[in-house]
């Protein structure tokens, strides 16, 4: 039950109806278009627009798509201003959220994130009240089938020399942890060492984990579907164990 909008939908893509997928790619082009905005158009030059782009890839979103996407972001396709925003919350059972948007509308935005939060149980909370339970670090996912052949104890040594922080080992992947400046020369290191990496982000991090109620995992679930449904909505982030 993972908080991490684009990494969840981003699995499910290939397995979602053309409606869920045509918001997911709106999303996807959206960081594509305020990445090239932000530091422009060329992805060699501008590693938060690599990332987006990879994700839009790794969701065949059409080439085309893209292409129009760091179009609008460095002005050369007249479009409405998109705008990033955060807003802190509590979703059901009391989860701290952090929730990021891209709009061109805020007025619109902010009305169905409450509305949303209010349907299921939650609410919105003043700036700061819940972004401390949380820290920015750099999160970089590879599948287990992916590291097929590779000796775990001395890949994890390799990782750790690259400059990760910590590793987190499930049955279906590795999470690697680094701050966020490190990054990018992590995510370098292991295309370098032939792994093929399947998400690579700066997140909101929570500091310390929280398990759900049996009782509002249905609730919880229905929630983050609902959020990943929301075109406005590029990422959000909760406290609780996956």
């Amino acid at each position: 039950m993972s908080g991490h909008s684009k990494w969840a939908t981003t699995k499910r893509a290939k397995a979602a109806t053309d409606a869920k997928r045509a918001v997911l790619f709106t999303k996807l082009a959206k960081a594509i278009t305020v990445a090239a905005k932000d530091k422009g158009g060329d992805p060699a030059s501008n590693f938060s627009l690599r990332l987006a782009i990879d994700k839009a890839k790794a969701a065949n979103m059409p080439k085309d798509n893209i292409e129009k996407a760091i179009k609008r972001g460095t002005g050369e396709i007249q479009a409405a201003a998109i705008e990033e925003i955060i807003y802190e919350g509590f979703g059901p059972g009391g989860t701290a959220l952090i929730i990021k948007c891209l709009t061109d509308n805020k007025n619109r935005t902010v009305q169905q994130i409450k509305h949303l939060l209010a349907k299921y149980g939650g609410s919105l909370a003043g700036p700061n009240s819940v972004m401390w339970q949380f820290e920015q670090k750099g999160v970089i996912r590879i599948e287990n089938e992916k590291l097929t052949g590779k000796d775990p104890e001395e890949l994890e040594l390799q990782i750790i020399d690259l400059g990760a922080q910590d590793i987190e080992k499930t049955s279906d992947f590795w999470t690697v942890y680094s701050n966020k400046e490190s990054l990018q020369q992590i995510k370098k290191g292991l295309e370098n060492l032939g792994l093929e990496i399947d998400y690579a982000e700066i997140e909101h991090v929570p500091k310390e984990k929280i398990t759900a109620k049996p009782e509002e995992k249905e609730k919880l679930l229905q929630f983050f579907e609902a959020l990943d449904d929301e075109e406005d909505v590029d990422d959000y982030y909760t406290n609780l164990n996956d």
